[in-house]
């Protein structure tokens, strides 16, 4: 299982992909266990966030990221600074 990053996606894809209807999720510095049940992609409007698999190598994103968590997936979240993102369960 593989947390899918891309840095920066242009404006033209996330129009596309309708990025700005979906609902948006904030969160405070904090630290939490997370299970995906579904596939999630998301992209960051704000914050940096260090997110480590069960089984995987921890993966930073931060404000400008498209970010795809594979369904099944468990995983921490050590939010580093605030989050707030788009986000969109398939």
């Amino acid at each position: 299982m593989q947390i899918l990053v891309e840095r920066n996606p242009s404006p033209a894809k996330l129009d596309v992909m309708g990025v700005y209807d979906w609902p948006i999720w904030e969160k405070e510095a904090s630290t939490f266990p997370w299970k995906y049940d579904r596939q999630e992609t998301c992209y960051l409007l704000e914050g940096d966030v260090i997110v480590t698999p069960e089984e995987g190598e921890p993966v930073q994103i931060q404000r400008g990221d498209l970010v795809t968590f594979p369904a099944g997936m468990s995983c921490t979240w050590e939010v580093r600074e605030a989050v707030k993102k788009h986000y969109d369960f398939q």
